[in-house]
């Protein structure tokens, strides 16, 4: 308990901060602009999938509708391979956590070699997997059969629009909802799983557990990729984990794969990408990650001071009984009582909005408690997942209104949509639908 205490006052000013920067990200940059330059399958489309990527605070599940999205905005297979790889890997959050723990050369690499295995990756996929026919604009090539097909694109930025049209207090509002509630809700849960999980690991595991990979840190890196790969792992609960795994024994190169492979794939992305995008993208983007992170981490066991990379969080347990500042025990505390609020909101429906969209100018009216139709969504795991599903059944044509709540995965939809082009639009998210 001593070391999980520990390892979260170190944490909790810096992910604070990154909290709020990932709002102010959210609030103030345009959703358009994460489309706009990422249509053709070309290399300035993957870099800048890769740029945007790099600091957008998705977590590992919010990244796949998200990304599906700009798929049917008309974004290319190279670009959206490029932003699934990057942005789970890293964020503002992620970034400012790991030079909180691990120190600055880990802070500066793990980014930069997050974007350039996305630009590896997104390339890899322009040049295996290139489409037959053009993207129109607005649209999507589905993948699932052996053609490609158009399906109807909506909104699919993964950012709520409406609010680039408020004033300056409200887009600080929305930044701070969106930092302390909904991203609590998101990733509070498996940011707590990584530290208990951490401090298991520094309990339980024997200081010599890694000595048999003292002289091969490939095998160790292999090992790594055994679990990283289909388990989930999110940018900054896999922090605590492999800092827990260095203390042990693990080397840098090895911890850095942990931090590269684990949050940019899981059994999810894996189902999702080869269902949506086909096998040989699939194929194609986890050779990406798999050949840049441990490329990436070879390279740093074997060219870099090793110096460079040891954590900064204090190695034994003696050093836990140290004084610990108080505006530590402040921020901890603060982030204690937010992860409690973010948990309550979401298990009792917090997140239920109900949303108006018009096609005229009219008011939209229609109570929150009545609605035309009803459907069940499986497969979403946070709120960039509930908002995704949100905007591409706004986004069918008929539809008026529509509210979809996390918790129960239901959405209660007005209008005179077509059931099938709402099931179709939400599917071609990734997610599965039970009317």
């Amino acid at each position: 308990m001593e070391q999980i205490l520990h390892l979260i006052n170190e944490m909790s000013p810096f992910l604070l901060l990154g909290f709020l920067l990932a709002g102010l990200m959210h609030a103030f940059i345009p959703g358009q602009i994460y489309s706009r330059y990422l249509a053709k399958p070309s290399f300035s489309s993957v870099f800048y999938a890769a740029l945007f990527g790099v600091p957008l605070p998705l977590c590992s599940c919010g990244v796949i509708p998200t990304a599906m999205s700009l798929r049917r905005e008309g974004a290319s297979k190279g670009a959206v391979a490029s932003f699934l790889i990057a942005t789970p890997q890293t964020g503002v959050d992620s970034i400012i956590a790991t030079y909180s723990l691990m120190g600055l050369p880990f802070a500066i690499v793990r980014p930069f070699i997050a974007f350039l295995t996305a630009l590896f990756g997104g390339q890899m996929v322009n040049a295996v997997d290139r489409p037959t026919q053009a993207l129109p604009k607005g649209g999507m090539f589905d993948s699932t059969s052996n053609h490609e097909r158009v399906v109807e694109a909506g909104c699919g930025c993964g950012h709520d629009h409406e609010h680039h049209h408020h004033g300056f207090w409200a887009k600080l509002k929305e930044a701070l909802s969106y930092a302390f509630l909904e991203m609590m809700e998101d990733i509070g849960k498996w940011l707590m799983v990584g530290l208990i999980v951490a401090g298991l690991i520094t309990v339980l595991v024997p200081d010599s557990f890694f000595e048999v990979f003292k002289d091969n840190s490939l095998a160790s890196m292999l090992l790594v990729l055994c679990f990283s790969i289909p388990m989930y792992l999110c940018a900054t609960g896999s922090i605590p984990i492999a800092v827990a795994l260095m203390l042990k024994g693990l080397t840098p190169g090895a911890a850095l794969v942990l931090l590269m492979a684990g949050p940019a794939c899981n059994m999810a992305s894996i189902l999702v990408i080869n269902k949506v995008m086909g096998r040989k993208t699939l194929i194609t983007y986890l050779a990406s990650i798999i050949i840049g992170a441990v490329g990436f981490g070879l390279a740093i066991d074997h060219l870099l001071p090793r110096e460079w990379f040891i954590p900064t969080i204090a190695p034994s347990a003696e050093c836990c009984h140290e004084e610990t500042p108080l505006f530590y025990w402040i921020c901890t505390g603060i982030l204690v009582l937010l992860l409690i609020n973010a948990a309550w909101h979401h298990y009792h429906g917090g997140h239920h909005h109900h949303h108006c969209h018009c096609h005229d100018t009219e008011t939209c009216d229609s109570p929150i408690n009545t609605y035309d139709m009803e459907i069940t969504i499986k497969g979403m795991n946070c709120n960039h997942c509930r908002a995704n599903a949100e905007k591409a059944i706004l986004a069918c044509q008929g539809v008026t209104s529509a509210s979809v709540d996390l918790a129960s995965g239901k959405a209660q939809i007005n209008g005179n949509a077509d059931i099938s082009s709402i099931r179709s639009a939400v599917e071609a998210l990734g997610f599965t639908v039970e009317s």
